[in-house]
């Protein structure tokens, strides 16, 4: 299959990547390479991919010397004109859009950056899969829809209308929009609510890759709400593998009407680890393998974030795909080894 997956410099983008080209597929990257974080980490991303920097020039594609079947182009979602063009020149089968401006706490301070990003971004990735017809399109949602959700865990069929962030906000927009155009144009489309993700190649914003870099240079970390806060952790790879078993399902078309599909040919899903764990459990976890213990500073709980989030996979089991579900312990484990691999040599 010929496919396009947006932010493929980004955490998830990256990881999808180095998957999907190892099935054969035709894959060719997108990404703005912004600076909300560190931009050296997503060129480290690249260049694990076989994109070197010095190559990279904006609207131009590069071909990966790791993978034949790999090209990267340096190109924003709020550009129209370009990504009409790509989508003209490349006719994708299917589209995977994880390029967004993430970060809860960062929309307090930059806000038109999510809806430059988020919403007229995504509004060009629908706009072009109209006029340049795919198979499938799937775009990353986010658990923060859920808001302040009581009722736990998450089911997808739970009410999505009261976000307490505007990065939740434009990810609920997205749904609406991809809805939209899909009951009026017919594209298939597939939404997956990501919960928590974490691992090798992390993003630097996120609390387990924050702490990490504090408690090795001996600085306090900030605990809100004394660590009660809970979230539903889920390691990359059972991410990426939900991810993959949603393409072999919307590929095969098995069962995929019966166990996914709603009128128009529409759908979310959550994709978590079913298992919502405490802030300090993290912080144990991460004194433990760094043999250092952290230094903490207690704060309350800042503005646009939810005491705890809990994934309801059932939807995802229903469709027949299963994820390994991978432990905390685990997890933590092979990020903390890659965290000091990475800075050895970065």
């Amino acid at each position: 299959m010929k496919i396009l997956v947006t932010g493929s410099a980004g955490f998830i983008g990256f990881h999808l990547v180095n998957r999907l080209v190892k099935d054969d597929h035709v894959i060719t990257g997108l990404d703005n390479i912004n600076n909300y974080y560190d931009v050296n980490l997503k060129y480290a991303r690249l260049k694990d991919a076989g994109i070197e920097k010095s190559r990279i020039r904006p609207m131009s594609s590069v071909q990966s010397r790791k993978f034949e079947n790999y090209k990267f182009i340096k190109l924003d979602l709020v550009n129209k004109e370009g990504i009409f063009k790509l989508f003209k020149k490349e006719k994708f089968d299917y589209v995977i859009n994880f390029a967004a401006q993430t970060g809860v706490r960062y929309s307090l301070e930059n806000p038109r950056s999510y809806i430059e990003s988020n919403i007229t971004g995504f509004f060009n990735i629908l706009e072009a899969c109209r006029h340049f017809p795919v198979k499938h399109l799937i775009f990353a949602s986010s658990s923060s829809v859920y808001g302040a959700n009581k009722k736990l865990p998450f089911s997808e069929d739970d009410k999505t209308d009261s976000p307490i962030s505007l990065y939740a906000a434009t990810k609920k927009a997205d749904e609406l929009m991809a809805y939209t155009y899909s009951h009026l144009f017919g594209i298939p489309m597939t939404g997956l609510r990501f919960f928590t993700v974490y691992g090798p190649w992390g993003r630097p914003d996120m609390a387990y890759f924050l702490f990490t870099k504090l408690i090795l240079d001996g600085k306090p970390i900030n605990v809100f709400n004394n660590g009660r806060m809970k979230r539903d952790f889920t390691y990359i790879d059972d991410i990426i593998e939900g991810v993959v078993g949603i393409i072999n399902k919307i590929k095969d078309r098995k069962n995929i009407k019966k166990d996914m599909t709603k009128t128009p040919d529409y759908r979310v899903l959550n994709i978590g680890n079913h298992k919502s764990v405490e802030l300090m459990k993290l912080i144990t976890i991460l004194e433990n393998k760094l043999g250092k213990k952290a230094k903490m500073n207690f704060k309350p709980v800042p503005p646009g974030d939810v005491m705890n989030t809990f994934a309801d996979i059932d939807k995802l089991n229903t469709a027949g795909i299963k994820l390994t579900h991978k432990s905390l312990d685990y997890g933590i484990g092979k990020f903390v080894d890659w965290y000091k691999s990475y800075n050895m040599f970065s």
